[in-house]
């Protein structure tokens, strides 16, 4: 009996230390610096910087060019600008994520608006068969694309490298080099051009492919978030290995990944002839490396298995308040294209600085 009250004072004493320790292990857990704070928070929010970043231009902007940049003319003009390069991007996001690239991208659009035009305007089949050839011919370059990176087994960046010269060359060779002029779209299949129209909105003219481009990001965005398969796509992403391990036919996504990169690039293709008002071989033809912009922009890691799909969005916009703040700033295109080069750096130098400490 003696003892009791002892080992009970023993107890409470073990328990005190505990309880110090806990609190001591608790604090030092909670000892973070403001810079490594907020390098958490990008990183579990990685569409946070191309946010900042978009309301610091609009900001900048606004104080050189006045109220001039923020009129909703300009503002639409921005949108109408980026639409085409932002659908692209959409693409580009999907394969990015998947920690591939797509060189293609522009190719196989601008190949798909030229069978559209070809079969509407020049063979009398009707504007919707031409362009639904065209939605299944953009799958089934982005079909091609995925089965030689996963079934050859070649890598990404070589393998779209190679198929952009293939569907650069066929596109050449189907518009024998020449544009289908807007009046020839005009007569007989005006509905090629259905993207182009404008709706008012205020003091704004916002074309119905603008609305496309927003509608095709809120589509990607829910099958990357809110489905299963855009689960999968993100583990793909962030280990391929792992992934397989797991039971995901890792193959099976990155096929249907690369099909959706085409059919969306074969929207663009759709949206672009409205864009353009004709359809030209040589349009777009810097539309890869302008997509890959918007996306590295846009905070999605080259890495693969992170960044938000909305991100790419935000990386067009982006590029477009640049250009057009530069350009009303009275700077040489010149000057615009160094400051694009720039912000790709910093974009990259910030993805990795997330990724070091977040690892």
């Amino acid at each position: 009996m003696s003892d009791t009250p002892g080992a009970a004072r023993k107890g409470q004493e073990y328990e005190q230390t505990l309880d110090r320790s806990d609190k001591n292990v608790a604090a030092f857990q909670r000892q973070h610096s403001p810079i490594e704070k907020a390098q958490h928070v990008l990183h579990d929010n990685p569409t946070l910087v191309p946010v900042i970043v978009l309301i610091l231009s609009l900001l900048i902007f606004w104080a050189i060019a006045g109220g001039r940049f923020f009129s909703a003319f300009n503002l639409s003009l921005i949108m109408q600008q980026v639409s085409i390069i932002g659908m692209l991007a959409a693409a580009q996001s999907l394969i990015i994520i998947t920690a591939g690239i797509d060189l293609s991208v522009a190719a196989i659009m601008v190949l798909m608006s030229v069978i559209m035009g070809n079969l509407a305007v020049f063979m009398g089949i009707p504007s919707v068969i031409a362009i639904l050839v065209g939605f299944v011919g953009g799958a089934a370059a982005g079909l091609f694309n995925g089965l030689l990176i996963t079934k050859v087994r070649l890598p990404p960046f070589i393998t779209t490298l190679g198929t952009w010269s293939i569907y650069y060359a066929l596109l050449l060779w189907l518009s024998g080099a020449q544009s289908i002029r807007g009046t020839d779209i005009d007569t007989n299949a005006p509905f090629l051009k259905f993207f182009g129209n404008t709706i008012k909105m205020g003091g704004a003219n916002v074309t119905y492919g603008s609305l496309l481009m927003i509608v095709v990001f809120l589509v990607l965005w829910y099958m990357l978030n809110k489905t299963a398969w855009g689960r999968h796509v993100y583990a793909v992403g962030d280990d391929k290995e792992a992934a397989d391990l797991s039971g995901i036919r890792t193959d099976r996504i990155l096929i249907s990944v690369y099909m959706v990169a085409g059919f969306v690039c074969a929207v663009a293709a759709w949206a672009s002839i409205g864009r353009v008002g004709s359809i030209s071989p040589q349009s777009f033809y810097e539309g890869n490396l302008q997509s890959i912009t918007a996306v590295v922009i846009g905070g999605i890691s080259l890495f693969g298995g992170r960044g938000s799909i909305m991100g790419a969005l935000f990386g067009a916009l982006i590029v477009g308040v640049f250009q057009s703040g530069l350009r009303m700033a009275g700077v040489d295109v010149l000057w615009q294209v160094f400051a694009i080069g720039w912000l790709i750096i910093i974009a990259v130098a910030i993805d990795q600085w997330i990724r070091r400490v977040s690892a």
